[in-house]
């Protein structure tokens, strides 16, 4: 509507890096990794979604570049880091220990840790494994990977409200496997025919992006059609969650004493079909001082205006 604001009103200007750089990790995997803003600043580690989806030039506007050292790396698998689409040595555990490697290059002591939907999940399970390095968490679309949220999204819940989306999704997959969606795509992901594989993560991602704003964005439907971006996306994911992201279910409200003592944000739109809310109230109850803000006019993606203010607003306050 007329007079409403554009997202680039909402966020800080435009930056480019300062510094990027190629860190090894382990025989087979080197993680890409920038740094952006005030180099004296405060530090940020921005740990972005998917599994899979790759750092984003627009996530280092949701920081006040004077204030901050904004660091962001490319999870294993993605972006530019390398072996491309690479599932071996990729699993929770890795990426933790990733994190803390790249902690440990930078010589930072402690550090802010931002993260949306699987950055949300990774931003807790790295806090719970090293609550002395945390010294904020500003978390958005609160997705802790457990079975259900992975059947709510994958199999039946979010169909319900997206069915024109979920069908080609869905109809992608012979009747007599789509009781199990997530095994279906992921035997078809690790294939060894490229267009098998590159079919499969087009619907996959597909599906993704047509559910992940309240109002959908023919811009988030085109990454769907940029098929090496869609293959590491959807492999990665699928690897993942297939694999329950390599933790027990509920292991991140199990174990939320660690962290009591970290200042908690967290934002979550009230229609985020791909993260429902009940994930981030289920949290909040978990850690009763964190201020859990329900943006009433969003979904899923932090490229919504309303979400996007309440990321900037937190940040601001750190």
């Amino acid at each position: 509507m007329a007079g409403d604001p554009k997202i680039d009103e909402v966020l800080y200007p435009k930056i480019e890096p300062y510094s990027t750089g190629m860190l090894p990790v382990s025989e087979l995997h080197t993680i890409f990794w920038e740094r952006a803003g005030n180099p004296d600043g405060q530090p940020v580690i921005v740990i972005h979604g998917g599994p899979g989806g790759g750092s984003q030039p627009g996530y280092r506007q949701y920081f006040d570049p004077a204030k901050f050292d904004i660091i962001q790396f490319d999870q294993r698998g993605c972006g530019k880091s390398t072996p491309y689409a690479e599932l071996t040595e990729n699993n929770t555990q890795n990426s933790v220990s990733d994190i803390e490697s790249l902690r440990e290059h930078f010589g930072i002591d402690k550090w802010h840790v931002f993260g949306g939907s699987w950055g949300s999940t990774l931003s807790l399970i790295y806090a719970q494994n090293h609550p002395d390095r945390a010294l904020s968490l500003t978390l958005r679309g609160i997705f802790m990977c457990r079975k259900s949220e992975l059947h709510w999204f994958y199999q039946q819940g979010a169909s319900h409200v997206f069915p024109d989306a979920f069908e080609p999704y869905q109809n992608h997959i012979p009747a007599a496997e789509q009781h199990d969606l997530i095994a279906a795509y992921y035997s078809r992901l690790t294939s060894e025919d490229v267009e098998v594989r590159r079919a499969a993560a087009k619907e996959w991602t597909r599906w993704e992006m047509a559910t992940s704003r309240l109002f959908p964005d023919p811009e988030y439907l085109d990454k769907a059609e940029d098929l090496d971006f869609a293959v590491a996306f959807a492999r990665i994911e699928c690897h993942y969650f297939i694999n329950g992201i390599f933790v027990e279910d509920g292991h991140i409200l199990h174990n939320c004493d660690k962290i009591q003592h970290i200042p908690t944000t967290i934002v979550q739109g009230r229609y985020d079909m791909v993260c429902p809310t009940v994930s981030a109230w289920e949290l909040h109850k978990q850690l009763p001082k964190s201020n859990l803000i329900i943006v009433p006019d969003a979904g899923h993606s932090m490229g919504e205006v309303s979400i996007a203010r309440e990321l900037v607003s937190a940040t601001d306050a750190i």
